[in-house]
């Protein structure tokens, strides 16, 4: 829908370039995977990894100072299925982001984006691999899910949405140290539902709300980080409880 103000927004920058041409592309795939076949075998597939993610990190769940962070960086960030709207939103406002956002923030919104088009990406080449085995994804067991896993093409991409989700958590961090946002997002709710962009404010504002709450961000990531690539060894070896981690992780 708006494809074409991005493309006619005047860049001047590496980063507001890259966010450009990362919005152009996920804009581009939202457009194919809405009309694909398996569009309802990827909603299946972010559920369920969303199922397996909070299951694995129940531990760090279950403490009151990372619950609202870890449900943020797993389900907001990772498994964002019923983001159209707020997609829409950073499309609509691009022009005034690279008008008026330093280049730091471009960066982490381009990180944000980038994280989305991989994620959606690999649920999608996973929903291919299970057709290819006839698998309903609706009906996904641990062993069908790693089975379509290790038949990926694209485990350079897995690796690298791990690492994504660790420095967008990074920098999310350093810019919610900063109470000047907190002020800002509260003063901006009124005008944001005004202009229609509610879903893209309420994002900001979980995000905000869920890291004020949490000290020593950097150690949840680097565990996550751990975890997660502990759990991708496991799957690419054909361990026989992939998800099933050492207590010291």
């Amino acid at each position: 829908m708006y494809r074409e103000r991005i493309i006619s927004t005047d860049v001047r920058s590496d980063s507001a370039r890259r966010l450009q041409q990362l919005l152009l592309d996920y804009h581009d795939f939202r457009h194919t995977k809405a009309g694909h076949r398996l569009l309802d075998s990827t909603f299946s597939i972010a559920d369920w990894q969303a199922s397996r993610l909070k299951l694995t990190h129940q531990d760090l769940y279950q403490q009151p100072a990372y619950h609202a962070g870890l449900q943020f960086l797993l389900t907001d960030l990772y498994a964002p299925a019923s983001m159209t709207r707020r997609d829409d939103n950073i499309d609509r406002v691009f022009p005034k982001m690279v008008k008026w956002l330093p280049d730091h923030l471009l960066e982490t919104l381009s990180g944000l984006v980038e994280l989305n088009l991989i994620t959606q990406q690999l649920d999608l080449e996973l929903a291919e691999r299970l057709e290819e085995h006839d698998i309903q994804a609706s009906l996904l067991t641990t062993e069908q899910y790693c089975q379509a896993y290790r038949a990926s093409k694209k485990l350079e991409q897995r690796r690298k949405q791990v690492i994504l989700v660790a420095d967008v958590g990074q920098q999310l961090d350093r810019y919610v140290r900063n109470r000047t946002l907190g002020w800002l997002l509260s003063m901006s709710r009124t005008p944001a539902e005004m202009a229609n962009l509610s879903d893209l404010h309420d994002f900001l504002h979980r995000g905000y709300s869920a890291f004020r709450k949490m000290d020593k961000v950097d150690l949840l990531i680097d565990r996550l980080v751990t975890r997660e690539q502990r759990v991708m060894e496991n799957i690419i070896n054909g361990h026989p409880e992939p998800f099933s981690l050492p207590d010291d992780l």
